[in-house]
């Protein structure tokens, strides 16, 4: 199983899909042809959207690619092996999520725009993305926020597609194998962007798991083959996550400064900005616990966010995009890793070359000191 993913690239490296416009497919085709996996978002597109992504990227690699999906939201009482695993929001609570709406009032009267409608749905196009995935199937197709139904695992594998699911605990990973997954995304908590846990609860706020720690875990609990992610920006990281069992390894924020990402050039500032020193796990901007540079808007609004997603993110979505707009980096959602101030603005076939350097000097740096047997003076 280990080398059915990595026969997909020579390299052990992952683009992790950053939804919102990152994981532009420029992004994905340098990653692909520098011998990495390079990987879009399907996150807040529509299946349409999405399927106009995957031509364009075809267009420009001929080599193996990924797609993310967002597992539903929407609610399936009494799920098992047929049916979505995900459903693991807590209960929706109306009240919270309009006094949160009264709270940000005052930041739609600064940006001069209308908060969004909470309810603009929970499920993300999900059947819909997955008819087009399945009609004109792509190389890897995985998934965040829970575990898709045993018989999606299957139809995608007699499609010809490899399958991989994020988990954040070693119970969740064990969940994937069940499910049929070719392999496990474990993300540990240093990870930039929304945690992709199985089952948002808020009594687990804070208990996450760091990446090493976890890997070990998860190598220990699953027979499936281990990509990590989680805050690695450089090739002595990405050697350290092999060493621990891991497959490859899966970065995100590294490739977030790069030109080919399509992150707003006020976020990619951001990252190695001293303005913007640390960052925090928070659910200001979408309602789910999600990593990001702290700035005004998570310090005004961050303790008070209900345990509400997708509501939340639909109501901040214009908040945040006119935030943007005015080149107010202090109202935007500037998703990070822990690693974010090691950002390099290498273009990203550049930056597989030096990560794959960087691997290949830490791999003969760790064979040297095994033959002196242990001795590092």
């Amino acid at each position: 199983m280990s080398s059915a993913l990595t026969g997909l690239f020579p390299h052990p490296i992952v683009q992790a899909p950053m939804a919102g416009g990152v994981s532009l497919p420029q992004l994905a085709a340098a990653v692909s042809e520098a011998g990495g996996l390079g990987f879009l978002a399907a996150g807040y597109k529509t299946a349409d959207g999405m399927y106009q992504e995957i031509k364009q990227l075809r267009g420009l690699t001929n080599r193996p690619f990924g797609v993310n999906v967002f597992v539903s939201q929407t609610e399936h009482p009494g799920a098992g092996a047929g049916t979505t695993a995900a459903a693991g929001a807590a209960p929706l609570d109306a009240g919270a999520v309009e006094m949160y709406a009264q709270q940000l009032a005052g930041e739609a009267a600064w940006y001069e725009t209308e908060l969004g409608d909470p309810d603009s749905g929970r499920d993300d196009g999900y059947d819909a993305k997955l008819a087009v995935l399945l009609d004109d199937p792509v190389p890897v197709v995985s998934f965040h926020f829970g575990v898709p139904g045993r018989e999606v695992i299957d139809s995608l594998h007699r499609a010809g597609t490899f399958t991989m699911v994020t988990a954040t605990t070693a119970e969740e990973a064990r969940a994937v194998e069940r499910a049929g997954a070719d392999a496990v995304i474990a993300q540990g908590v240093e990870a930039g962007g929304h945690q992709g846990t199985h089952r948002d609860l808020p009594e687990n706020d804070g208990s996450g798991i760091g990446l090493l720690s976890l890997v070990a875990r998860i190598r220990e609990s699953v027979g499936i083959p281990v990509v990590a992610a989680g805050g690695l920006m450089r090739g002595g990281q990405i050697a350290a996550v092999l060493a621990a069992g891991a497959s490859a390894a899966q970065l995100g924020t590294a490739f977030l400064a790069t030109p080919e990402s399509g992150a707003h050039p006020l976020h990619k500032q951001a990252l190695t900005n001293p303005l913007f020193a640390r960052t925090e796990l928070t659910r200001a901007f979408s309602g789910r616990p999600a990593r990001a540079l702290v700035n005004r808007f998570l310090r005004e609004h961050g303790p008070y966010a209900p345990a509400a997603y997708p509501e939340v993110h639909h109501l901040t979505a214009p908040l945040r995009k006119a935030a943007a707009k005015a080149g107010d980096a202090q109202g935007m959602a500037l998703w990070a890793g822990q690693g974010h101030r090691m950002a390099r603005e290498l273009p990203a076939g550049r930056l597989v070359e030096v990560l794959v350097a960087e691997l290949a000097q830490a791999g003969t740096a760790l064979s040297e000191l095994a033959v002196r047997g242990g001795d590092w003076r």
